[in-house]
Parts: C-alpha cells; sequence; structure tokens
C-alpha cells in the first residue's frame, strides 16, 4: 500500500465514523477511478434504512455498474474499512471491480463484533478464488488499524 492508499482508507474511516454517528454499523468505503479519481463514496445505512443490505460495498459495486464500463469497473479500486462480506465481494467480483483495498479483516472485525447477527464464513478471497475474475485484494493495513478498530469500538 502506499501514501494515496492510506488517504483513501483514511476517507473510509472516516465515513465508517460517520455512520457511528448516524446510528449505523461502522463501515465506509471509497469507489476511486484508475487515474486516482474519487468516483463515489458511501457508508453503511442498515440501521437507519431498516435494509440488511444497505452496506456501502454493496451500494458502490451497484453505482460501478451502472455508471461505468467494464474497462473502467477492471481499473478501478474499491477502498473499505473492512473486508467485504460474502455478500459484497460478490457483488464486487459481479461488478468486474479490479482491486480491493480494506483496513481490518474480518478475523478483525469479528473479535470486535457483539456477535448478534447472522454472519458467514465465507472470506473475501475465497469468494475471488471461486470466481472467473481477477481481483486484487490487498488488506488489512497496520498502518490504521489502530484508527479502524477505534470506530468500532464506539458501537
Amino acid at each position: 500500500m502506499n501514501e494515496t492508499d492510506l488517504t483513501h482508507l483514511r476517507r473510509c474511516i472516516e465515513l465508517a465514523a460517520a455512520a457511528v454517528d448516524a446510528g449505523d454499523q461502522p463501515y465506509g468505503s471509497v469507489l476511486v477511478s484508475a487515474d486516482g479519481a474519487v468516483l463515489a463514496e458511501r457508508r453503511n445505512e442498515v440501521v437507519t434504512t431498516g435494509d440488511v443490505t444497505a452496506h456501502p460495498e454493496l451500494a458502490l459495486a451497484s453505482w460501478a455498474s451502472r455508471h461505468l464500463d467494464p474497462d473502467e469497473r477492471a481499473g478501478a479500486t474499491m477502498y473499505t474499512s473492512g473486508e467485504h462480506c460474502a455478500m459484497c465481494a460478490t457483488a464486487h467480483v459481479k461488478a468486474g471491480i479490479g482491486r480491493l483495498v480494506y483496513v481490518l479483516s474480518a478475523p478483525m472485525i469479528a473479535e470486535l463484533d457483539s456477535g448478534d447477527g447472522p454472519t458467514v464464513g465465507l472470506r473475501v478471497h475465497d469468494v475471488v478464488a471461486a470466481s472467473n475474475v481477477e481481483v486484487v485484494v490487498e488488506g488489512p493495513c497496520p498502518e490504521l488499524a489502530g484508527e479502524a478498530t477505534a470506530v468500532f469500538g464506539t458501537c
């Protein structure tokens, strides 16, 4: 990971904090084009919308599918505060977004989670490996893990 990656990951942590402030779960994501332009960003809205699928990663995969052509999606990077769940990993693969960078891994999140909701034990690497789509996956990010963990600890 480079400084540009860290900048976008810090924004994801800010979005995660905004989600917590709104009463939602601590996740935030940013979609960036191959040339470095921020295309879209979202925060978790599961609680405020009452929609269990209102994950920022799913919203950005959907946005990318509607607004970018396949080559643009393949060149894009999704940054996120936490490793994708199985639903979001599948959406990422189906959208053909070429790269994923996250701060906290699923096991790190599991240690912080209250464990009161349903989970699926597939990690993003499992979903990517089972697909015919090439996705570069980078994470976790030790440099920002403390900041992200602090946000998770506030909810």
